[in-house]
C-alpha cells in the first residue's frame, strides 16, 4: 500500500500542482468560493467520487467506501477560502482576483486532499471503511465554517472516527512534517469597546470626560488582568490592536472605539477572562465618569489534538516518509475553525512543510509574498492518502 500510495503522488503531482495553481490564481473570500466550489465539484466528478454540495453555502462532503464501509470511518479536511489581501508575488500564477490572495495555503490543503482522494478512490478495493473528505468554506471568517458544517450535519451519517488535517508551514523546509499531541492552537476571541463621554476643549478637561484617558488606563489595566490572574504555564495573550478616537489637537472626543483580540490554551480560563475583562473595562469606564459598550465575540475554541490519534497518525507518517523527516511542531497561538471539529470527534491537525531557504521561499502565511516549494504538494496527498488508509 505504501509503495502504491509513493507511486501514484509521485505520477500525480503535477496534474495537483496544475491544480493548486489554477486555485492560487482564482481565490475568493471565505464564504463567497463558489468558482471554487464548481471547480472541485467537476474534480470529483472526474474522479467517480460522489459527493453532496451546498453545506454552509459552498462546502463539499465527498465519500469513498472500501470494503466493508461501515467498519471505520476517517475524515480528511480541506479549507478553501482566500484572504484580502493583494498578492505581491510576480509568478505566473499570481492572483487575478485584485485585492484577493491565498496567503494562508487552502490552495495547497485543497489540493492536497483533492490528491489524496484521487489516490484513496482508485485504492478504494484494497483497505476497509469510508473516508470523508470534508471540502470548507470560511475558515478565516467567524463563526467559522466548521461551525456551520458540524451544524449541518458534516460529522454525522457517517460519524468519522477521527478526523485529519494539514496546514502549510513555511518554516518546516519541505519534505517534513511536524506533529504535536494535546493542546496545540489558541481560542481566538474578539473584543469590541465603546468609550463615551462629553467632549470638549483640550484645555478644559475638568468640564469633559478624558474618553482618550479612560481608554488608555483600560488599554493597560486590562494587561494586567490577563497577566496577575492567568496559571503562568497556560499561554495566554491579550492584544488591543485598534484605537480609535479623536481628530485634532485640542478637541477630547466625546467617543473612543477599541478591539483586540484574546488568546488562551485553557477553556476554563478563557470565559473566566471574558468575564474579568468586562468587570474591569466597566469598573475603569465607571470610575471615571465615562459610559462604555463591551462585546466579546466568542471565536474559534482551542484545538485540541487527540493524544492517541496524533501518536498514531505521527507513526503512519514516519512509516511513509522516515523518521528523520518527521518531527515535533510548537504550541501555535494562533487560531484554527479546525479546532471545531477537534471538540466534536478525535482530531489530528498537523504541519506540511513548505519553506525552501534555499531558494528564498521564507515568506509567512498571512503577508503578501506568501508562497510554497510546490514539492510539498506530493508530500502532503500522498501522506495524507497513507494515514487515511492506515487508520
Amino acid at each position: 500500500m505504501k509503495n502504491r500510495i509513493k507511486e501514484l503522488a509521485k505520477a500525480y503531482a503535477p496534474e495537483f500542482t496544475a491544480v493548486r495553481r489554477h486555485l492560487h490564481s482564482h481565490p475568493e473570500l471565505s464564504f463567497q468560493e463558489f468558482k471554487t466550489t464548481a471547480f472541485i465539484q467537476e474534480q470529483l466528478t472526474a474522479f467517480g467520487v460522489p459527493f453532496q454540495a451546498g453545506i454552509a453555502g459552498t462546502g463539499i462532503i465527498a465519500l469513498i467506501e472500501g470494503k466493508n464501509p461501515a467498519s471505520k470511518v476517517i475524515a480528511l479536511r480541506a479549507d478553501i477560502d482566500a484572504l484580502p489581501i493583494t498578492e505581491a508575488n510576480e509568478v505566473s500564477y499570481k492572483s487575478t482576483n485584485p485585492g484577493v490572495m491565498h496567503a494562508c495555503g487552502h490552495d495547497v490543503h485543497t489540493s492536497c486532499v483533492l490528491g489524496a482522494t484521487k489516490i484513496l478512490n482508485e485504492l478504494k478495493d484494497q483497505f476497509e471503511g469510508t473516508i470523508k473528505v470534508l471540502f470548507q468554506p470560511g475558515e478565516e471568517k467567524h463563526p467559522g465554517g466548521a461551525s456551520i458544517m458540524i451544524e449541518e450535519g458534516a460529522l454525522e451519517n457517517p460519524r468519522p472516527d477521527a478526523i485529519l488535517g494539514l496546514h502549510v508551514h513555511p518554516s518546516l523546509e519541505v519534505g517534513k512534517l511536524g506533529f504535536r499531541a494535546g493542546k496545540y492552537m489558541a481560542s481566538a476571541d474578539e473584543i469590541y469597546i465603546t468609550i463615551k463621554g462629553k467632549g470638549g476643549h483640550a484645555a478644559q478637561p475638568h468640564l469633559t470626560v478624558d474618553t482618550i484617558l479612560v481608554a488608555s488606563q483600560l488599554v493597560v489595566s486590562l494587561q494586567q488582568i490577563i497577566s496577575r490572574n492567568n496559571n503562568p504555564f497556560s499561554p495566554s495573550v491579550l492584544s488591543i490592536c485598534a484605537f480609535n478616537g479623536g481628530f485634532t489637537t485640542n478637541v477630547i472626543p466625546s467617543e473612543v472605539k477599541l478591539m483586540g483580540t484574546f488568546r488562551a490554551m485553557d477553556e476554563t480560563w478563557r470565559f473566566k477572562a471574558h468575564e474579568l475583562i468586562r468587570k474591569q473595562a466597566i469598573g475603569i469606564a465607571e470610575a471615571m465618569g465615562a459610559e462604555i459598550d463591551i462585546e466579546i465575540l466568542v471565536g474559534y475554541p482551542t484545538l485540541y489534538n487527540n493524544e492517541v490519534v496524533t501518536s498514531k497518525a505521527r507513526n503512519f507518517a514516519t512509516d511513509y516518509l522516515g523518521k528523520e523527516l518527521v518531527g515535533d511542531t510548537e504550541i501555535r497561538m494562533g487560531a484554527e475553525d479546525f479546532a471545531f471539529y477537534s471538540q466534536v470527534v478525535p482530531a489530528c491537525f498537523f504541519r506540511l512543510g513548505t519553506g525552501n531557504i534555499a531558494r528564498g521561499i521564507t515568506s509567512g502565511v498571512h503577508t503578501p509574498t506568501f508562497d510554497i516549494d510546490e514539492q510539498a504538494i506530493e508530500v502532503g496527498m500522498g501522506t495524507m492518502a497513507y494515514l487515511a488508509t492506515q487508520f
